[in-house]
């Protein structure tokens, strides 16, 4: 498949990566700065951002998939929801000359359900610390529904960091997945996993889904 990824150089983009091309997919990861991303075989490496979606469209026209891993800076979190409209634009733009790409978002966690109609993040246990970029993951997945482009939107555990790539995980679609301890988890290796079957056979198309142990 022909895959363009924003957001590579993050720590969950650089994973996506890693598991895109180690498949065999045609990858363009597309940056603010190349020299970050090392050559590879099946990759194109181009710079570009997010700020507008002309700029966007002309560099998903042609690809199957556009995935963004894009993370917002931290003191401005909603930064989000504006470069969220843009590819919602620019894959509307495409499609309006040939076919439009699917679009395929790295959500947040907070508005998966802890209990019936309860959030992560109305239930409390949400660190403050995380509450801004939980709230803007919110507010950009209302966007993404609105629209009638063919999304998904791909929640992880509530705890999502670097570990191992084990292939042994569940998915589900708006409940907080944990384990018999209560606990939620992913590594950003079993996230990719999960993310580039997704791309393959999709099983989410206009829904969101998540993740966990």
């Amino acid at each position: 498949m022909q895959i363009v990824l924003y957001g590579a150089t993050g720590h969950a983009g650089n994973r996506i990566l890693t598991e895109l091309l180690s498949r065999g997919h045609q990858v363009t990861a597309i940056t603010r700065d190349p020299a970050k991303i090392a050559p590879q075989p099946n990759l194109t490496i181009k710079q570009g951002d997010v700020n507008s979606a002309a700029a966007i469209a002309a560099n998903i026209k042609g690809a199957d998939t556009v995935v963004s891993a894009y993370a917002p800076p931290a003191d401005n979190t909603d930064q989000i929801l504006p470069v969220t409209q843009n590819f919602i634009d620019a894959v509307k733009q495409v499609g309006t000359s040939g076919k439009a790409p699917r679009f395929l978002y790295v959500g947040g966690a907070a508005s998966l359900e802890v209990a019936p109609g309860v959030t992560l993040l109305d239930s409390g246990h949400l660190p403050a610390e995380w509450q801004p970029i939980a709230k803007s993951h919110i507010d950009a997945l209302a966007l993404i529904k609105k629209s009638d482009i063919n999304w998904t939107s791909f929640s992880p555990a509530a705890f999502f960091a670097p570990g191992e790539r084990t292939g042994k995980f569940r998915l589900g679609k708006d409940q907080l997945i944990t384990d018999a301890e209560g606990n939620s988890k992913i590594s950003m290796e079993d996230y990719a996993i999960a993310l580039v079957d997704e791309l393959e056979k999709p099983q989410h198309e206009r829904q969101r889904f998540t993740i966990g142990y």
